[in-house]
């Protein structure tokens, strides 16, 4: 089964990538989270760092861009061309108020006359430099129906992949995904599909095949297998547990990369409290641990907690 890894912005950096790649791998696609271009520059030197090649050695990277403007966007496709890039994704899927405030992300999916003349530039674009673009969409804006015409529309684009993430803007990651407006995907759908959506486990993946009575690959995962990053491999069906001597790998990888390039302590910190508000589902009665570790001001007093927590699962 091929697995795309879903972009987390803040979390899945270079530094994450590269930790993840090198311990459990079986990863055929990384998206990085959204590059967004302006007038003044296609990226920002954050951006930059976080696409350059030096910094992504052996991974199929996909960069994600962030944009309602098609010369914005193209300028980006282009500097990111110039650095290797035969792929990029357009993001249609970001609920944030002050991203769909500026009419992008999934707030694009608002105006789709203006959304039209946009793809008609950037796979024109694309056609000239021989350039692949998917697209990682939401269902609609402010209805599930208004997927029908969007999915008419990507119909008559070369998007290389359609990646679906089958809730509206409103929704944000609530409730139940609207899987029966990816079954309608499957059925009417010209490009390439991949489902994106609340994988949790083997067992979520599974009643979703059963569900569209077609196999899901290649699925992408994101909230789920940072949570669990032994995800990848139970699909894969090469182990039924969480490995957390691999899981202490990981953790300890990229605490000690942020230390390289993140200072004060604090700023490492708040680094590692994100990844941890989905790691701790992992160590169930540790809650006094995780309570030390969010109060931490200091790597020392972190790395107290955190070798509690781990210590729960090795003995």
């Amino acid at each position: 089964m091929k697995i795309y890894f879903a972009p987390l912005e803040g979390i899945t950096t270079y530094i994450f990538r590269n930790a993840y790649s090198s311990i459990y791998g079986n990863i055929d696609k990384f998206f990085t989270p959204f590059i967004t271009p302006s007038e003044k520059a296609p990226m920002s030197q954050r951006e930059r760092n976080d696409v350059a090649p030096e910094n992504n050695n052996g991974i199929n990277l996909v960069p994600q861009i962030l944009a309602c403007r098609s010369d914005c966007f193209i300028d980006a496709a282009k500097e990111l061309h110039e650095m290797g890039y035969s792929e990029v994704n357009l993001n249609l899927g970001c609920p944030s108020g002050t991203v769909c405030a500026k009419g992008k992300g999934a707030g694009f999916l608002a105006d789709t006359i203006a959304l039209q003349s946009f793809l008609d530039d950037i796979y024109n674009y694309a056609a000239a430099e021989d350039m692949r673009i998917s697209v990682k969409t939401r269902l609609g804006y402010n209805e599930p129906d208004e997927f029908y015409a969007l999915l008419d529309i990507f119909n008559s684009f070369p998007v290389s992949e359609l990646i679906v993430h089958p809730r509206i803007r409103s929704d944000y990651y609530k409730g139940e995904t609207r899987k029966e407006y990816f079954s309608y995907a499957l059925e009417r759908s010209k490009c390439p599909l991949v489902y994106n959506g609340d994988i949790f486990g083997v067992k979520g993946h599974d009643e979703l095949t059963g569900r569209f009575r077609a196999v899901l690959d290649p699925v992408m995962l994101g909230r789920g297998l940072i949570s669990d990053p032994s995800l990848a491999d139970k699909l894969n069906g090469l182990t039924t547990q969480t490995d957390y001597a691999k899981f202490r790998k990981l953790h300890d990888t990229v605490y000690e990369e942020y230390r390289k390039v993140l200072s004060p302590d604090i700023n490492v910190l708040y680094k590692m409290r994100e990844l941890w508000s989905y790691w701790q589902n992992l160590f169930d009665g540790c809650e006094r641990d995780f309570k030390h570790l969010q109060k931490a001001k200091k790597c020392s007093e972190y790395d107290d907690a955190v070798s509690l927590i781990l210590q729960s699962r090795e003995a």
